[in-house]
């Protein structure tokens, strides 16, 4: 049996099913709550972004998840 833990929380995913019940993004393992509170933080920044840009968007992404590690939360707002 496989334990995975998440890298945000720390709390253990039971029963880690890839895609469902956790995430693989970069080097970082994320469970479903982590990841729905990355999706919010990334949404609520990119809607005043203009002109979008892909570099831009995923460093932003990997700027929260760092975030999120080092303080066991993904920020809910991240200002750039």
């Amino acid at each position: 049996m496989k334990q995975l833990f998440c890298d945000i929380c720390k709390k253990e995913v039971v029963e880690p099913i890839p895609g469902r019940t956790f995430f693989h993004i970069r080097e970082f393992d994320l469970c479903e709550p982590c990841r729905d509170d990355l999706d919010a933080a990334v949404k609520m920044t990119v809607r005043t972004k203009k002109p979008f840009d892909f570099a831009w968007y995923e460093k932003l992404r990997y700027d929260l998840l760092q975030a999120g590690a080092k303080s066991n939360r993904i920020p809910v707002s991240k200002q750039s």
